[in-house]
């Protein structure tokens, strides 16, 4: 790869960071704007309370059920170290044993 194309395509993955960033950062303000000065019933309050755990249970089904060993371990240290830990040690163990057993046994 030439020095054009590198430089190109650095500043095409600064270009999508932001990008992406910008998205992630619409999403929530939006929904803030839409709900602010509305009240809503219980029920819809129970709704938007389990949200945000549907997403994250939608995007980690997929690893659990890959077939790829390593990935089911990670998600059981991920799973034992959520019985133990609060958020954010729990993100720094799953991070550092997937990347440990993804190493390790490929």
């Amino acid at each position: 790869m030439n020095p054009l194309e590198n430089l190109v395509m650095q500043h095409l993955a600064v270009l999508t960071i932001l990008a992406m960033g910008i998205t992630t950062y619409l999403t929530r303000i939006i929904g803030y704007l839409a709900l602010r000065n509305r009240s809503l019933n219980p029920r819809l309050e129970r709704v938007m309370e389990v949200v945000p755990g549907c997403v994250l249970i939608s995007v980690i089904a997929p690893v659990i059920f890959s077939g790829h060993i390593t990935d089911i371990i990670a998600v059981a240290i991920t799973f034992v170290a959520m019985l133990r830990f609060s958020l954010l040690p729990t993100v720094i163990i799953a991070i550092v044993a997937t990347g440990l057993l993804r190493h390790w046994l490929g």
